[in-house]
C-alpha cells in the first residue's frame, strides 16, 4: 500500500517517523509524499504545547478532507499516546490511534483498517526500544540516532514521561551499528538524541563512552547530541566534546528560568549558580562552544521579578540561540495542578521581551564571526537562491556562501563576509577542504 507520513515535533518525532516508514517498508508498503497518493495517511504528532496540540488536530480535519474515497486515516505519536480513544472523537474517520511504544504493530493496524476496523492501542511497554526494527534504507547528509526513549525527570511542566514511559537506553553497540549503517548510506552529520543524553547508560558504558566510540566510526565528519540537561552534566562528557574531533563545538542546554523559585517550582534539579556553573565549564574546556537553551516564561507563580532573573541569566550566559515559549498547562503534569496566574497577554509581552534580547544577543556573537574562516558543511543549493550554496558551522550557524560549486557532503573553507541574528553569509575562495575537512582547533574557528 501507499503510506503518507507527516510529522509535527521534535528530532525525535522526526526520528520515529523514519523507523515507522522502515518498518512499513520491511512489510512491502511504499512511501509517498503527498496525502492525495495514499491509501493510508498517518500524522506523527507532539504533544510538548497544547498550541501544537490544537493545530494538530486541525490538520487531521484538514487532511481528511484532501484524502481520496478509501483512504485511511491514522495518528501515532505523543498526542495518540496522550489522547488515546478520545481521538476518535476529536476526528472524525480515523482508522486507528497508535501510542509511542507500539510502532511495530502498524502492519497489523493497517491491515484492519483496510478491512475497516479501527484501532486504539495506547500500551507502552517499559521494554520498548524497537532494537529489532529494520536496519535503515536511506539516510539523509545530516541525520538523527536515537540512543534512548523515555525520561525520568519528571519536570512538573513536561508531559513526555507520560507519553513517552520512562527512560530506557539502548545498547551502546546498536547505537554504533546504526551510527555505521548511516554514514555507509551517506551521513555526514549524526546527531545522537534523547529526552536526556547525559543520563544513558548501557551497562558500564556512560553517555561520554557512547560519545567516544560514535567519534571513531569511519567516514562520519561530524557527530553531536541533544538534548543535555543541566544537573547531569559531568565533566567526563565535557572532555569527550572537548577531546573528540568530530565533536562539534555546540552544546544545547536548556535553563527554563533564571529564578531559583521558579526552577524549584518546575522540579529541574539545579540552581541559577549550578547552571552558570556547568556553562563556564563548557566555555573553559571547550573555548568557542556555541550554547543553546530553551527558555519558558509565564510559568505558574513567575512574578515580574523572577522574570527579571531570567532576562539577567540570558544577558550574563550569552546564547548563541534559543527555542522560547510561553508556558502553557499539559493536563496530567504536575504543574498543571498550579494555578495558571500570568494572564495570557503578559505572557505574550514577556515572549516578545525575551525573543528581542536573544535576536539582539545572536546578532552581536554573529556579528564577531565577520572576517573569520568557518568551516562548513556544504549541504546543498540555498533555497532562496539557488546560485548559492548552503550548510552549518560546527557551532550549528547556518551559512549561505559563493565561491565554489562543491557537492553536498563537502567540508569547506568559507570566509565570513556578513552575519545577521539567523545566518551567515560568506564566501568559499578555497573550494573543498579535503577529505578530513580543515584541521580546525577546539572552537571551531580556522585562522
Amino acid at each position: 500500500m501507499r503510506i503518507y507520513v507527516e510529522t509535527y515535533g521534535c528530532q525525535m518525532n522526526e526520528y520515529d517517523s523514519s523507523m515507522i516508514l522502515e518498518i512499513l517498508g520491511a512489510a512491502g508498503h511504499d512511501r509517498v509524499m503527498t496525502p492525495d497518493d495514499a491509501d493510508v495517511v498517518i500524522v506523527n504528532t507532539c504533544a510538548v504545547r497544547g498550541r501544537a496540540e490544537t493545530r494538530v488536530l486541525g490538520r487531521m480535519r484538514h487532511l481528511r478532507g484532501l484524502m481520496r474515497r478509501g483512504a485511511a486515516l491514522g495518528v501515532v505519536g505523543c498526542v495518540a499516546q496522550r489522547m488515546g480513544s478520545a481521538l476518535t472523537r476529536e476526528v472524525r474517520g480515523l482508522s486507528f490511534v497508535v501510542g509511542t511504544g507500539r510502532y511495530e504493530e502498524l502492519p497489523a493496524v493497517i491491515e484492519r483498517a483496510t478491512a475497516g476496523l479501527t484501532t486504539v492501542d495506547t500500551s507502552l511497554p517499559d521494554a520498548s526500544l524497537y532494537e529489532g526494527r529494520p536496519a535503515p534504507t536511506s539516510a539523509s547528509l545530516c541525520d538523527f540516532v536515537s540512543i534512548a526513549r523515555g525520561c525520568d525527570n519528571r519536570c512538573s511542566y513536561c508531559i513526555v514521561p507520560y507519553v513517552r514511559g520512562r527512560e530506557r537506553s539502548r545498547d551502546a553497540a546498536s547505537v554504533v551499528r546504526e551510527v555505521e549503517a548511516l554514514v555507509a548510506l551517506g551521513a555526514r552529520d549524526v546527531t545522537l538524541i534523547g529526552q536526556n543524553v547525559n543520563s544513558y547508560r548501557d551497562g558500564p558504558v556512560r553517555f561520554a563512552d557512547l560519545l567516544r566510540r560514535a567519534n571513531d566510526v569511519p567516514g562520519l565528519s561530524r557527530l553531536r547530541f541533544t538534548t543535555s540537561h543541566p544537573k547531569d552534566l559531568s565533566d567526563d562528557l565535557i572532555e569527550a566534546a572537548a577531546t573528540c574531533a568530530k565533536v562539534c563545538e555546540h552544546v544545547h542546554l536548556p535553563v527554563q528560568s533564571g529564578s531559583d523559585e521558579t526552577l524549584a517550582a518546575m522540579n529541574r534539579g539545579y540552581t541559577r549558580a549550578r547552571y552558570v556553573d556547568a556553562v563556564a565549564r563548557i566555555r573553559e574546556r571547550i573555548p568557542g562552544a556555541a550554547l543553546t537553551t530553551d527558555v519558558i516564561v509565564g510559568f505558574p507563580g513567575e512574578t515580574e521579578s523572577r522574570f527579571r532573573e531570567t532576562l539577567d541569566l540570558m544577558e550574563e550566559v550569552r546564547f548563541d540561540s534559543a527555542f522560547m515559549f510561553r508556558y502553557s498547562p499539559r493536563p496530567g503534569t504536575a504543574a498543571a495542578e498550579l494555578p495558571d496566574d500570568v494572564p495570557d497577554e503578559e505572557k505574550i509581552e514577556r515572549l516578545k521581551t525575551v525573543i528581542a534580547l536573544q535576536q539582539r544577543t545572536t546578532g552581536e556573537i554573529n556579528g564577531a564571526l565577520v572576517d573569520t574562516d568557518q568551516e562548513v558543511l556544504v549541504e546543498g543549493p540555498s533555497e532562496r537562491d539557488p546560485s548559492l550554496l548552503y550548510g552549518r558551522t560546527r557551532t550549528a550557524k547556518v551559512t549561505v556562501f559563493a565561491g565554489t560549486d562543491a557537492p553536498p557532503g563537502s567540508l569547506v573553507r568559507v570566509r565570513v563576509t556578513a552575519a545577521s541574528a539567523w545566518t551567515l553569509r560568506g564566501l568559499a575562495p578555497g573550494g573543498p577542504s579535503g577529505q578530513k575537512g580543515l584541521a580546525a582547533p577546539r572552537g571551531g574557528l580556522l585562522d
